[in-house]
């Protein structure tokens, strides 16, 4: 994946240059306490000129560097439950050195602005049990870096207990605790308000471009072609019945029908899928790389914890539902259904920084977005609940029960604004409503578990080729020519699908078109039946038999179906926005109507079997091919997807079939278990593997059998580079900065001992060293570094830098003994960065996350050196 640079430091700040995260975090600089009075030089950080620091100084002329994140995150407590924590660790070592100092309440960064200060001043972010894992820091996050999300969790955890015991002493301490409390409530009520309404635009734009390639209704250009025969009644499946509606050939003066209108029209039907294909392809090229795709993978990888900067901005939400009303309107063989997961998390985010509570908390951040992932599917599919459980089983890596319920209500309004804005006041909000009111009998689980194993087949088929041409796409010249790969596409696209009308009309209303049932005066040519009488002895009653139009509309979906198997198979990927859902769902629909009329010739040329004994029905007809249809459109797209739960309840609310529910479950379980027999990966676990994201699926299981010693960073013949607490200087850690590329760094009580004191960050490290040397006298390359409150000796030298506040005292840590089974465990289900290894307390070495992705992949006898590794 193409990765998008930082800004270079400008006047010594560092500045991350974000898209849509407006939240930058400032570096309050140094407190200098003077011998004489006491004063603390307050610099106020460039980014944050209202923040302030407090006087957190403990010895005359010592530095201290105070990480300051935003003025929401901030605040103060007196504890010294850390004196008892400390005490048990390395209690004896500590005796024997008689370091009793190193023993005292650390200080790190305050929490809040001045609401939030506690006017005596110092406190620890480690003044209680639960906030033992808790470490300073800044508040944000490289680029292409990973969270911690026992940092955030325990920081918002901090902040709620404040907030709760400063409710009683006042009237605007309530108000505030009040707006705290019900503040997700109203995050996740404007994203699913916008969401619906981003929504509603983008199917109304899709709708009328996608008829603009065949017509227009000139009394009102805006109409599209339904709107515009809507009065009539007539019907928009042939197009010769709407007179209202007027295409390029008529305009043009000629007739609907013959040799010369017919190339008009496919002159016309080309030059539209060209134009909107190409305006699609250079928005998102030129504006918004990230708005390509069907951003599931990235939503995914993102949600387990991952920085992706700019993915969820405002340009990608801009370009990303243009794009998508362009791409789908070209004809392309995609959907907008996935894309509309991307478009609602990032609705999700920009406004989550409206609220601090989730905008400077990553890990609480996640929370709205998964809320908005439900959302998103919910717009797409009309399918509230689906859009819940999707978000539960799909894309969210950490889920707790409130996310579920403000998910469902996020999933409720976006559903009900959405059926607000339905241009043509139709009754239902969901995509393809059916009704079928005849029963399924026993016998037909069989062809729908036999649907179910064609669609795990099917799948399976579509993902390995798909990866192969996505790999050659991304390692050849082709993937240095996105918009030409992309009006190649629909080219060879718009020139296929013309000739078939099945291909040529939208997916959607093919769709519906299959799942439906045929009704008395229906033209579909898949209802072209002719009723015979059968007598069975007793009584006579009328069976119907295919004619022709119902042969040759098989033949037309069989060649419908293997041209849009092999053009989603070269267009998912493409630097366009584009969906999976709806081309899945088409070829499981082609092909559950074909064994559907297999099904119902065989039920009514052999009525005297015994599998169809005694359920005929008065009128003849007990066998619904839509029904197949619509189980076979679940078999297909689980077989992509890999979903099993949502998917059913997405069909069912999709269609309105409630009482199919066991016909659904059967295929949708044999799809599964035929799909992870012949591969283990679904596309968007593939799609993310194959892009190389740090992604540490929750769902898998390690059961090799190796140790936390065998994955540790060094091994044990090998040199770890660590910081001393009191005996290195700031030449010493600028030299290691820049000879290393670690993203931490163990502290520990001198290079002999090896006894662990802490970790540091290297982003907290240049910071503060950086806003030391320039804005305190004095600091110079031959300044000591401390790490702990020990009274340093004085002499004549330069002063020395106090670090402690940047020290995460209470780093989680494992021994070289500990099975890695259960460290894969603790940073899937922690949310880890990296655990140190210790052996009788002295320290051995380090586990990232990094390391813990390349030895799954080495035990997988996968290659290791795909993943993007940060």
């Amino acid at each position: 994946m193409e990765k998008f640079p930082l800004k270079s430091s400008s006047g010594g700040r560092s500045t991350l240059a974000t898209e849509g995260n407006q939240y930058i975090t400032a570096y309050q600089s140094v407190l200098k306490k003077s011998a004489n009075s006491g004063s603390v030089d307050n610099f106020t950080s460039a980014h944050h000129p209202l923040s302030k620091t407090s006087t957190l100084g403990e010895d005359d002329e010592m530095i201290d560097i105070t990480p300051v994140n935003s003025p929401s995150d901030i605040y103060k407590n007196t504890s010294s439950a850390f004196n008892k924590y400390q005490q048990t660790k390395s209690s004896d070592y500590m005796q024997e050195k008689g370091d009793t100092d190193r023993r005292n309440m650390p200080t790190h960064s305050e929490f809040g602005n001045d609401e939030f200060a506690d006017p005596e001043g110092g406190i620890s972010f480690y003044n209680s049990p639960e906030q033992s894992e808790d470490i300073p820091g800044i508040g944000q996050y490289d680029d292409f870096h990973t969270i911690d999300w026992q940092r955030d969790i325990a920081r918002d955890r901090m902040r709620h207990r404040y907030i709760v015991k400063k409710r009683q002493d006042s009237l605007w301490d309530l108000i505030k605790g009040a707006h705290d409390a019900w503040s997700g409530w109203l995050c996740v009520l404007l994203v699913g308000i916008a969401a619906g309404c981003v929504a509603g635009v983008v199917d109304i734009g899709v709708s009328w471009m996608s008829d603009l390639k065949h017509g227009i209704c000139p009394n009102a250009f805006w109409y599209n072609r339904e709107q515009c025969c809507w009065p009539s009644k007539e019907s928009v499946f042939e197009e010769g019945n709407c007179t209202a509606w007027k295409t390029w050939q008529e305009l043009m003066g000629l007739s609907r029908s013959g040799a010369g209108p017919y190339i008009i029209a496919y002159f016309f039907y080309i030059m539209w899928a060209l134009l909107f294909a190409a305006l699609s392809a250079s928005l998102v090229r030129m504006f918004a790389p990230y708005a390509c795709g069907s951003g599931i993978p990235e939503i995914k990888t993102i949600l387990s914890g991952f920085i992706i900067r700019g993915y969820l901005g405002k340009w990608t939400l801009l370009i990303k539902s243009v794009g998508l009303m362009l791409s789908v309107s070209a004809g392309l063989t995609l959907g907008k259904e996935g894309p509309m997961v991307h478009i609602a998390s990032c609705i999700g985010n920009i406004f989550s920084h409206i609220f601090p509570k989730y905008g400077r908390n990553e890990a609480k951040k996640r929370e709205i977005l998964s809320a908005a992932a439900a959302a998103g599917v919910s717009v797409a599919f009309g399918a509230p609940i689906g859009g819940v459980l999707f978000s539960l089983e799909e894309v969210s890596y950490y889920f707790p029960l409130k996310t579920l319920w403000r998910s469902f209500f996020c999933a409720l309004i976006a559903a009900f604004v959405l059926r607000s804005m339905t241009p043509l006041g139709n009754e239902h909000s969901v995509l393809f409503f059916v009704e079928y009111n005849k029963p399924w009998i026993f016998f037909e689980l069989i062809p729908f578990v036999v649907l179910g194993i064609m669609g795990g087949v099917i799948g399976t088929v579509f993902i390995k080729a798909n990866l192969w041409w996505c790999r050659y796409r991304k390692f050849s010249k082709l993937g240095q020519y996105p918009v030409t790969e992309v009006l190649i596409v629909t080219l060879v696209t718009a020139i296929l699908c013309y000739p078939n009308p099945y291909t040529r009309m939208p997916m959607n209303e093919l769709i519906y078109l299959l799942v439906s049932q045929c009704s008395p005066n229906e033209t579909n040519p898949l209802c072209d039946y002719s009723m015979n009488n059968f007598t069975d002895g007793t009584s006579t009653i009328e069976l119907p038999y295919p004619g022709s139009g119902v042969y040759k509309a098989i033949w037309l979906l069989v060649f419908a179906f293997i041209l849009k198997l092999a053009l989603t198979i070269f267009t998912f990927g493409m630097k366009v926005p584009c969906g999976l859902f709806i081309p899945s769902l088409l070829l499981g629909a082609i092909m559950g109507r074909i064994v559907g009329i297999g099904v119902e010739q065989l039920a009514y040329s052999h009525p005297h079997l015994w599998i169809f004994s005694g359920e005929c029905n008065p009128d003849g007809k007990f066998i619904t091919p839509g029904l197949y249809a619509m189980v076979g459109a679940a078999a297909v797209l689980g077989g992509v997807t890999r979903m099993t739960v949502s998917l059913v309840v997405i069909m069912f609310e999709l269609t309105g079939g409630v009482g199919y529910i066991v016909p659904l479950m059967a295929a949708a379980m044999a799809s599964k278990w035929v799909g992870d027999a012949l591969g283990r990966q679904g596309i968007y676990d593939a799609h993310i593997a194959l892009n190389g994201y740090p992604f540490l699926d929750s769902k898998d299981e390690f059961s090799h059998t190796t140790l936390a010693a065998d994955v540790m960073q060094p091994k044990r013949n090998e040199t770890l580079s660590v910081i001393t607490q009191d005996s290195m200087t700031v030449e010493d850690i600028e030299i290691l900065l820049k000879e290393t590329e670690h993203n931490g760094y163990p502290v520990v009580v001198s290079k002999e001992s090896q006894y662990l004191v802490g970790f540091v960050l290297r982003r907290d490290l240049n910071l503060a060293i950086e806003n030391a040397k320039r804005l305190v006298e004095g600091i110079c390359g031959q300044s000591v570094v401390l790490f702990s409150s020990v009274q340093p000796v004085q002499n004549l030298g330069p002063p020395p830098l106090k670090l402690k506040k940047i020290l995460d005292m209470a780093p989680i840590t494992v021994t070289d003994q500990t099975p890695m089974e259960t460290v894969v465990d603790m940073f899937r289900k922690l949310g880890l960065r990296q655990t140190l290894v210790t052996h009788n307390g002295r320290l051995l070495g380090v586990i990232t996350k990094k390391d813990v992705l390349r030895h799954v992949k080495q035990m997988d006898n996968e290659d290791p050196s795909t993943v993007l590794f940060n």
